[in-house]
């Protein structure tokens, strides 16, 4: 016989309110904030949350800024390349430059082993 009802997890509390969409957004949420993340100057999964946008590691005390409910986001990972391009002292021109080359030398290969073959 198959389930009737699922487990709602932390947003039970919720009961029939708010409907579907919105519990499940808010589950979501609530299981990131809850979640242990692995910290950036130690490596271990000890990083949590202690208030909005404030994460520590339990293990090395380190302690960052970050989003709401993870402690690393999508912008956050975007400045963070930008950054260590301008440290390698490659800028984005530079790196699609780069990357069009490999992209000429791995064509030009591939027509040397099939004219070899």
């Amino acid at each position: 016989m198959a389930k009737r009802t699922q487990k709602a997890g932390a947003t039970a509390r919720f009961g029939a309110r708010y409907g579907v969409s919105v519990r499940r957004n808010a589950g979501s949420a609530m299981r990131k904030r809850s979640k242990k993340y692995t910290c950036p100057v130690c490596q271990y999964q000890k990083v949590t949350r202690q208030a909005v946008g404030i994460w520590a590691c339990g293990k090395c005390d380190h302690t960052f800024a970050g989003g709401a409910w993870e402690p690393f986001t999508r912008a956050s990972d975007f400045n963070n390349r930008i950054l260590r391009r301008a440290v390698e002292g490659a800028t984005t021109a530079d790196m699609a430059y780069i990357a069009q080359q490999k992209a000429i030398e791995y064509e030009r290969s591939l027509e040397e082993a099939s004219e070899e073959e």
